[in-house]
């Protein structure tokens, strides 16, 4: 070929540098097959590519090409070599590729659960507001506070209406019988015709009659047909003590289903009250802080245990004659056992009986040193006062140790006991001082 020699790849020489023969040399015995790869069958060596014995230029007579790998030179390093099945040392790009991914998975979860959170709760919903409560509320307020207290009157106090011929009067009342009958204030059905109505705690309305009233103790019974209904608990007026707390309900200003708080400012408070041309009313009341406004009259005054212990019934004002009134903290109930009591005589009979001492009070002569007592003007002579050894002339100075300091003061006092009491009156004759134990009686009207 162009006289150049073609073998397999590896120029065979003898030592010396002299060219290797053409072709076997003379004599030699014929050259056998190829010696097979080390571990195969025959012991025989691999060429040193695979296709060698399928090669049409080979020579045939050359010998096989056998590699024996030289030693390395002392001193020198062997070559590293490396496992091709090991783990390589993560590069700078999957470095970064690893976070870039969870962070795309961590944007996509948290979008899809915020996206939930609003469509099912709003926008906004997932912002928490305040702190978490430290225990979960309570469905209902303790008894013996203000809110549990409402809560347990609240359903026995009504709202009072009464047609009139110039229209309709409203107030307030509270149930005191499980078969129908209020309480409430005689100038709220004063001036009706007969026809009333009760507006209940949940705004249901039914229809109600006038049982009787007394005008001079402020008090009416009215009755509605309704059942299943809760009366009040009833408390002892005779029992308060200035500054304890108490809750006015009521609707004043036909706002329904109003309580206001504050406290007993005074007790035996002489009130003496009444329309012009109209009776006039006396009574030693309770006086409170509450606030209480028209549309209060003829609610229950509550103690801190939600028994009634007054029926509200007068407001103080600084407002002028014929104006609207309203409250300035002063306000005034009728003393519940007294309105108890007149109730029961207004059920049983269709009247209340007043209770009275057998003496006048007033007119000429009954003038005395402010502040010194009140002087009876008459004393009748089989009277209670006439029987305990008083005299026209005698000034009264406390009665049961509630001082007396004008002809009202001995009216409201008296009336606020039942007939059959006795009470205790301590008294100035010319000089001298005394007292008497008086039993008073009832009216014979």
């Amino acid at each position: 070929m162009g006289g150049t020699d073609v073998t397999d790849g590896w120029d065979w020489r003898q030592p010396g540098g002299t060219p290797a023969p053409a072709g076997p040399p003379a004599g030699a015995p014929p050259l056998g097959p190829p010696a097979a790869p080390h571990g195969a069958p025959g012991g025989a060596t691999s060429p040193w590519w695979s296709d060698a014995l399928a090669d049409p230029w080979r020579d045939p007579y050359a010998p096989a090409a056998v590699v024996i790998p030289t030693a390395p030179a002392p001193g020198t390093a062997p070559e590293p070599v490396s496992d091709p099945d090991a783990p390589g040392r993560p590069t700078l790009r999957q470095l970064l590729l690893v976070p870039l991914i969870i962070a795309l998975l961590a944007g996509t979860l948290g979008g899809a659960l915020g996206y939930a959170f609003a469509v099912r709760g709003g926008a906004g919903a997932g912002v928490a507001l305040g702190a978490r409560p430290e225990a979960p509320a309570l469905a209902q307020r303790r008894p013996e506070s203000l809110a549990g207290v409402a809560e347990k009157v609240l359903p026995s106090v009504v709202t009072v209406r009464v047609a009139s011929l110039g229209g309709t009067s409203e107030g307030s009342g509270f149930i005191v019988s499980a078969d129908g009958h209020v309480i409430t204030n005689d100038h709220v059905v004063a001036g009706g015709i007969g026809k009333a109505s009760v507006v209940f705690n949940d705004g249901s309305i039914a229809p109600a009659t006038v049982v009787g009233q007394d005008p001079e103790s402020d008090i009416a019974v009215i009755k509605v047909k309704r059942s299943g209904l809760r009366p009040v608990e009833f408390g002892d007026s005779d029992a308060l003590a200035v500054g304890d707390p108490v809750l006015a309900i009521g609707s004043p200003l036909s706002l329904a289903n109003t309580v206001t708080a504050g406290i007993v400012s005074a007790l035996d408070r002489t009130m003496q009250a009444g329309e012009p041309g109209g009776p006039v009313r006396y009574y030693a009341a309770i006086q409170t802080d509450a606030a209480v406004n028209h549309g209060n009259s003829g609610g229950p005054l509550v103690d801190s245990a939600g028994r009634v212990i007054g029926v509200n019934s007068t407001i103080k004002s600084l407002v002028a004659e014929g104006h609207e009134a309203g409250n300035i903290g002063l306000a005034f109930a009728i003393p519940i056992n007294q309105a108890k009591r007149v109730t029961q005589d207004i059920i049983g009979t269709g009247k209340a009986r007043r209770t009275v001492i057998g003496a006048q009070v007033g007119g000429t002569g009954s003038a005395t040193a402010a502040g010194s007592g009140v002087r009876l003007a008459a004393v009748e002579p089989s009277g209670p006062a006439a029987g305990a050894g008083l005299r026209a002339g005698d000034v009264i100075l406390k009665l049961n140790g509630r001082p007396m300091t004008e002809p009202a003061d001995l009216i409201a006092l008296v009336r606020k006991f039942a007939p059959g009491s006795v009470v205790t009156v301590e008294y100035r004759r010319g000089a001298n001082r005394q007292n008497a134990s008086v039993t008073l009686a009832a009216d014979a009207k």
